[in-house]
C-alpha cells in the first residue's frame, strides 16, 4: 500500500484524497490554512485523516507521492522540502488521470478556456453522450473518476494544473490563446507560463488532436519550437484553412477530413469577436468526437453563457450591470471593453499579477467615461489611468464600488465589473466577488 499525501483542502484536493481513499492507498491530507466546512464533512464522510492550520513534517516526509493542489505554489518552504527529499510531486489532473479510461477533451489558454469548455460539453450532451464536466470548473476530476462513471471528460484545466503533469494523456488538447497571465507564479518570465500551458501537449500521439488558434502569435511562434506527431487543426479568422475552422461569407466553416459544414455568425448564441474564436475552437472538438452537423448548428445557436464572464445582472435607470469578474487579466479585460456599445463606467481592480495596462489605453480612451478601483492597493491603476478618464473613485467592498459607479453613470450606460486582476486582496475567489456585485446591483 503506498502512501500518498495531498497538499491543500479543497476541491482539488479533497477529490484527490478521496480517489486515493477508493483505490486502496494510504492517505493523509494537509492544509496550511482553514478546511471550509463542506470540505471537512467530505473527509470525514470518506474516513479519511487530516490536519488543518499546518503542516506536519512527520506525516509529510514519509509519503511516496505527494498530490499538490493547483492554488500552492511550487516556491513554498514545504513544496520545497518535499521536492528535497526526492518525493514524486504530481497534479490532481495527473494523479486521476491514471484511473480513468473515458476519452478526454481537454481545453487550456489564457482566455475564453471556461467558455470553450462549458459548450464543448454543452454540444457532447446535446449529442447524447455519457460526459462528465471537470478541472478547473465544476466538480473535482478526481473526485469524479473516484465516484461516477463516464465515457468522455470534457476538462478546463489552469497552468497551475499542468505544472506537475507527467504521463496526463488527453485525446483532444484545446489551446484557446496564451496572454500574459499568471506571471507572478512564473518568475515573471512569459517562456515559463507558455512550457506550462503547453504541457497539455507533451504526450499527444498520432491518434490524437490539437486544436489551436493560429492567429495567436505566441501559440504558433512555440509550435514551431516543437514537433507534435498528432493531427493539428488550426482555427482562425484571418484566412481559409485546408482543415481546421475559418471565417468566410459572415459564416463560419468547419472542414474536417472530407467534409465542410458552416454556421451563419449571426446565428451564434455568444456575441463578440473572442466568442468566435471559442466557438470554433468547440464546434472542432465536437466534429472529432463524431458529432452531427445538425446538432452543432443547433447547439452553438442554444448555448447559454458562463456565469460571471459577460453576464447581463439587470438594467436600472436604463443603466446596464455586467458581471465580467472572471476577467481576472488584461486580455479578458480587453474582449470585455472590446465588446461594448455603450460609454462604460469601468470597476477595475484587485490583485495585480504583473499587469501592464498599457495595452489597454486605446480602448479605455475611446469607451470608458469613468473608472472605480476595487482594490486594497489601487496606485497602479491610477498611474496607468487618470491621464486618460476624467473620473475615478476607490472603493474597498462590492457595495461601495457599484454605489460609486452609479454615481458615475447615466441613462444609456454600462457599468461593467470587468476587473483584470486576481480577487484575492478582498474577496474569497472571482465567483464570490461576482457574486457579491450582483447581490449589491439588486440592492441599487
Amino acid at each position: 500500500m503506498s502512501r500518498v499525501v495531498v497538499l491543500g483542502g479543497a476541491e482539488s484536493g479533497v477529490g484527490a484524497a478521496v480517489l486515493a481513499k477508493v483505490k486502496g492507498q494510504d492517505v493523509f491530507l494537509s492544509d496550511k490554512g482553514q478546511i471550509q466546512e463542506q470540505y471537512v464533512k467530505e473527509l470525514e464522510k470518506w474516513n479519511i485523516p487530516f490536519e488543518q492550520g499546518k503542516h506536519s513534517e512527520e506525516l509529510l516526509l514519509n509519503a511516496d507521492e505527494v498530490v499538490k493542489s493547483p492554488g500552492i505554489p511550487s516556491d513554498v518552504p514545504m513544496v520545497q522540502k518535499i521536492r528535497e527529499k526526492g518525493i514524486r510531486i504530481v497534479s490532481e489532473i495527473e494523479f486521476a488521470s491514471r484511473y480513468d479510461r473515458a476519452k478526454k477533451i481537454c481545453v487550456t489558454g489564457s482566455n475564453g478556456k471556461t467558455t470553450t469548455t462549458s459548450l464543448i460539453y454543452f454540444l457532447l450532451k446535446n449529442a447524447g453522450l455519457n460526459v462528465g464536466l471537470g478541472g478547473n470548473i465544476g466538480k473535482s476530476y478526481a473526485y469524479q473518476v473516484a465516484t461516477e462513471s463516464f465515457d468522455y471528460y470534457v476538462l478546463e484545466i489552469s497552468s497551475f494544473q499542468l505544472d506537475d503533469v507527467y504521463d496526463f494523456h488527453p485525446d483532444i488538447a484545446i489551446i484557446t490563446n496564451i496572454t500574459p497571465d499568471h506571471l507572478d507564479r512564473y518568475g515573471y518570465k512569459m517562456e515559463n507560463y507558455v512550457n506550462a500551458k503547453f504541457n497539455i501537449t507533451r504526450n499527444l500521439t498520432k491518434d490524437d488532436c490539437f486544436i489551436f488558434d493560429s492567429d495567436d502569435e505566441i501559440t504558433v511562434g512555440h509550435l514551431s519550437k516543437i514537433v507534435l506527431r498528432c493531427k493539428m487543426l488550426p482555427f482562425t479568422q484571418k484566412k481559409e484553412v485546408d482543415e481546421g475552422a475559418f471565417v468566410r461569407n459572415e459564416k463560419m466553416v468547419i472542414r474536417y477530413k472530407e467534409e465542410e459544414t458552416d454556421v451563419f455568425l449571426n446565428q451564434l448564441a455568444l456575441g463578440g469577436k473572442h466568442n468566435i474564436y471559442n466557438s470554433m475552437a468547440a464546434a472542432l472538438a465536437a466534429k472529432v468526437s463524431g458529432i452531427e452537423n445538425s446538432v452543432i448548428r443547433n447547439s452553438l445557436a442554444t448555448f447559454q453563457g458562463v456565469e460571471h464572464r459577460l453576464e447581463p445582472v439587470l438594467s436600472i435607470k436604463d443603466v446596464l450591470y455586467i458581471n465580467d469578474s472572471k476577467a481576472t487579466n488584461v486580455d479578458s479585460a480587453w474582449y470585455a471593453l472590446e465588446c461594448q456599445q455603450r460609454p462604460v463606467v469601468w470597476i477595475v481592480g484587485g490583485k495585480d499579477k504583473g499587469n501592464d495596462y498599457s495595452v489597454l489605453d486605446e480602448l479605455v480612451s475611446k469607451k470608458v467615461k469613468a473608472i472605480v478601483c476595487l482594490g486594497v492597493d489601487n496606485k497602479k491603476i491610477h498611474d496607468a489611468f487618470e491621464p486618460l478618464v476624467p473620473k475615478m473613485a476607490d472603493a474597498l467592498s462590492a457595495d461601495e464600488a457599484v454605489q460609486k459607479a452609479s454615481e458615475f453613470a447615466q441613462a444609456g450606460d454600462v457599468v461593467l465589473l470587468s476587473p483584470c486582476c486576481a480577487s484575492f486582496d478582498l474577496f474569497k475567489n472571482y465567483e464570490d466577488r461576482g457574486e457579491q456585485f450582483k447581490a449589491a446591483v439588486r440592492k441599487l
